[in-house]
């Protein structure tokens, strides 16, 4: 244990927790397909986990072998540049997590509509609200319930997408590649804007990383969960999207919440009411996964006296940091007011600025530190490791390059109030974590 937290992740929870913060299925990647085209938006799904998730699961799973401390990237960013950059990075993670966290309770709103489709605002709201609350108080109750939550949430989220792939594919009409682009997008230049959007589908992959210190096995486990989650989430993107695709006409107005449409002209009522049961389940799973790792965030700055101490407090019968998850989950009911898409506008910006950071840190150790015990790390030597960092580096100045000059300046904004937190709190010396 530390500070009273307890080892309780096993290696089925851990990947599914992993699951969760990368992916959850399908659900919600319904407007890319509309955006570029039926062949663009296959050809990224496939792409983007090669150039950006393998690489970044690679690398962390070096770093969570070498150093698996609770915090995860903070403690190696920390190791790597000191103790200032270790909490701009938490806190920058923490701070998108507003935004990041706060998309599913809104998601979750969005595919309800599917059986209310008269939602108002203040309904959705109140949905909402009931959504991360109780998903809260699961986190509380214990990191082993969490995890035993997560498995089972998974399951019902993949079966749906298993029952709709297999249904639509025999249906199948025409190549679900075709056309290859959405009229006036072209093939080059949507490859470069949609890899910056699918970012978002397939990121995350650091986050568990934060639960480190109440994992088991961190060493060996970490890196088993994220290396098996990668192709589940591949083919839970690929083979459900490619399969509608054959079997329907209608690419074009694909949005957030088709699927279960999608299903109902495949299957009729019954598949479609399967399907809106698993995005139900798939956004459950995605918030309480990511107010598991994310609430880790204040924790570990708390305990470093980097925040105040009572951030730090650990429940003293459950051992779960109590304090650090009900203060993220209150900043995330505030967030859930707007909606989906205009959550997602600073989401990436902000994710980017902080993996690049994390990315450094595992060059940096390397070339420092080279004698630091690695149960486990990227082969190819220095090219090996200079290309795991790059690649994912490159798509990260892209996105922040895509963004216009708003969000840039939004996002600036944002990671600005790194620095002043630390000037208001970072004098403090490391504290003991309260109990209680």
């Amino acid at each position: 244990m530390s500070g009273g937290l307890r080892r309780e992740l096993g290696l089925a929870s851990l990947l599914a927790v992993v699951f969760f913060n990368v992916s959850g299925g399908p659900y919600g990647i319904e407007d890319a397909v509309a955006s570029f085209g039926p062949g663009l938006a296959l050809l990224l799904l496939v792409v983007t986990p090669l150039v950006w998730s393998l690489p970044v699961s690679l690398a962390m799973a070096e770093m969570a072998g070498a150093l698996p401390d609770e915090g995860g990237y903070v403690a190696w960013v920390r190791r790597a540049f000191g103790p200032f950059w270790g909490f701009q990075v938490g806190w920058w993670s923490w701070l998108n997590s507003f935004v990041d966290v706060a998309v599913y309770p809104a998601l979750f709103a969005d595919y309800l509509r599917f059986w209310w489709p008269g939602m108002s605002a203040p309904a959705r709201w109140a949905l909402a609200l009931a959504f991360i609350w109780t998903l809260t108080g699961l986190n509380v109750a214990g990191v082993r319930l969490t995890g035993r939550s997560a498995v089972v949430l998974g399951i019902c989220a993949l079966l749906p997408v298993a029952a709709l792939t297999l249904v639509a594919a025999g249906r199948a009409r025409h190549a679900p590649w075709l056309p290859l682009a959405a009229e006036g997008q072209g093939l080059l230049g949507g490859l470069g804007l949609g890899l910056a959007v699918m970012m978002w589908n397939y990121s995350g992959w650091d986050n568990p990383s934060t639960c480190l210190g109440e994992t088991r096995a961190p060493e060996r486990n970490f890196r088993r969960a994220v290396l098996g989650a990668l192709p589940l989430i591949a083919l839970a993107y690929v083979l459900p999207v490619g399969a509608a695709l054959s079997a329907t006409e209608d690419w074009e107005k694909w949005e957030t919440g088709q699927l279960p449409l999608i299903a109902a002209a495949v299957g009729g009522p019954g598949l479609a009411g399967l399907v809106t049961l698993g995005a139900l389940a798939a956004t459950a799973g995605l918030f309480l996964s990511s107010l598991l790792t994310s609430s880790r965030l204040p924790f570990v700055l708390a305990q470093a006296g980097r925040l105040p101490a009572w951030i730090s407090a650990v429940h003293p019968r459950l051992g779960t940091p109590w304090a650090a998850v009900v203060l993220s989950s209150a900043c995330y009911s505030l967030f859930a007011f707007w909606s989906f898409k205009e959550l997602i506008v600073l989401n990436m910006w902000l994710y980017s600025l902080a993996l690049l950071l994390e990315l450094a840190a595992f060059v940096a150790l390397r070339l420092r530190e080279p004698g630091l015990p690695r149960p486990w790390r990227v082969g190819g030597g220095l090219t090996g490791m200079w290309l795991t960092a790059a690649l994912p580096a490159a798509v990260c100045l892209l996105a922040m390059a895509t963004a216009g000059w708003l969000d840039t300046a939004v996002g600036v904004a944002a990671a600005l109030t790194g620095p002043v937190a630390w000037g208001w709190w970072g004098r403090g010396r490391p504290v003991r974590p309260v109990e209680g």
